[in-house]
């Protein structure tokens, strides 16, 4: 496989201003060709619109504009292909491009680079690769929302505890519990669409800070990247790392969406919840308890979701004392946003392939709506439907659940019906009907509620939004 060796005055696309360079160790402290090699293919795709501008306005000849382009396509084939090899000691990859492509077309490569700075020329690709890798990254987002709905939709009916403090609440169904998760993944979703949306102006043409004396055409440029327009000012274009901060914001976001939904499965998954049976493919042993099913990969996710984090405060850390334009410091910028990215990407995976998989023990979790006093809200709400003021209603809710505890009864329906009324006269014998947990579910039906039918109407809203 052919590697792009350079001659040593060719290795830096700095090297005329200074007589002495960094020793070996220093040069690659300040490399960073270890992280930006991903961007080649984007280096490559913003190099041959910057050409293609400087021949369209005369500013280089349009046959060396043309060969150029033409190089350019040939070491992009050559990458894909595995015959050309990105060389790990070249200080970043727009000096390796470059760096081959003067070695192949001599002063026609050397042409490429008037009126760019390698300021405007990271933003570009930086934000040229934010732009193919955020769209696939809402696709595995909407995947995963697609499964759980799925899922969701099986049980609409199938009746569970919900909680608040850990404690039991209300009833629920399993179906309103996924589709809570979902509403959060579908904020996530769209919060990248709006982050894309506000990085999608282009640098090209901002050069060091001030733009270019040239002619330069920048809208043509932005357009022919795929760009919804040019960036409105030089200076900030090459200062703003706004929109990696956005992104990995969306990531600690939807990674800490993740963690607590698995903080959910691991709960669900124990005995003493027993409510969920994770599947073997998605569990580990232990290497001394010969019993152990382990939700390890719930677990893990639940633990990334701190790199995620790390990962924000990185890079607020890392812009908050900088000031305008360019600093060195931005170069750190893409190590912790694209971890981020590659983290949620794989998590997203490994967790709705976990959920797809799961088996749900829906006895067990309609059994843990018995006890608790999960009905005690309905009983209030059953007394405000007769005329009962709601905070004389709560009263009389709260001591018919201490008579049931004084008594060892584990229910409100559970007391007689002239042991209720002793507490109001108010109580009817259909109190009992009200009280059971798929009465409780089906009479909250507002939007938003756990009712089967709102649930249904919710999953359709969800699935046409991430269509």
């Amino acid at each position: 496989m052919m590697r792009g060796d350079l001659k040593k005055e060719t290795e830096v696309l700095w090297a005329g201003r200074l007589a002495e360079k960094p020793d070996a160790e220093a040069f690659a402290f300040q490399a960073s060709i270890g992280v930006d090699a991903r961007l080649a293919f984007d280096d490559i795709a913003g190099s041959k619109a910057h050409a293609a501008t400087l021949g369209r306005q005369g500013i280089i000849p349009k046959d060396a504009a043309a060969k150029i382009g033409r190089e350019l396509d040939r070491i992009a084939a050559e990458l894909k292909a595995g015959k050309l090899a990105i060389d790990p000691a070249a200080e970043d990859i727009h000096s390796f491009i470059e760096g081959i492509l003067t070695e192949r077309l001599g002063d026609a490569g050397r042409m490429l680079h008037a009126g760019r700075s390698r300021n405007d020329q990271v933003a570009v690709d930086f934000k040229l690769y934010l732009k193919r890798i955020v769209p696939e990254l809402r696709a595995e987002l909407a995947e995963t929302i697609g499964v759980l709905l799925d899922q969701a939709e099986k049980h609409t009916a199938a009746v569970m505890p919900g909680y608040t403090h850990l404690q039991r609440a209300q009833p629920v169904t399993l179906g309103y519990h996924l589709t809570a998760w979902c509403a959060a993944l579908e904020r996530d979703l769209s919060r990248f669409a709006g982050a894309l949306s506000r990085l999608d102006e282009c640098p090209l043409g901002a050069g060091a800070l001030a733009g270019s004396g040239l002619p330069l055409d920048r809208k043509a440029a932005a357009e022919a990247l795929g760009f919804a327009r040019p960036s409105l000012n030089s200076m900030d274009s090459v200062a703003d790392r706004d929109f990696a901060l956005e992104l990995s914001s969306c990531c600690a976001i939807a990674m800490v969406h993740l963690s607590r939904f698995c903080e959910d499965v691991v709960l669900w998954a124990s005995e003493e919840f027993k409510f969920i049976e994770l599947a073997e493919a998605w569990s580990t042993g232990s290497s001394i308890m010969p019993q152990k099913k382990n939700p390890d990969f719930a677990e893990l996710i639940r633990g990334k979701a701190g790199r995620a984090a790390g990962n924000l405060v990185t890079l607020l850390t890392l812009l908050k004392g900088l000031p305008y334009a360019y600093d060195k410091d931005l170069q750190e910028d893409k190590e912790s946003l694209f971890d981020s990215l590659d983290t949620l990407r794989s998590c997203l995976r490994v967790f709705r392939g976990m959920m797809r998989d799961t088996q749900f023990n829906l006895k067990r979790m309609q059994a843990a709506c018995s006890g608790g006093f999960l009905e005690a809200t309905d009983a209030a709400e059953y007394l405000v439907r007769k005329g009962l003021p709601f905070r004389k209603a709560h009263e009389t809710a709260a001591l018919i659940v201490r008579d049931c505890i004084e008594a060892g009864r584990r229910q409100i329906a559970d007391r007689s019906l002239a042991e209720l009324k002793a507490r109001s006269k108010l109580f009817e014998e259909d109190i009992y009907e009200a009280l059971s947990p798929a009465a409780c579910i089906k009479a909250r039906g507002l939007p938003g509620g756990p009712a089967p039918k709102e649930v249904r109407r919710q999953i359709r809203a969800l699935r046409k939004k991430i269509r």
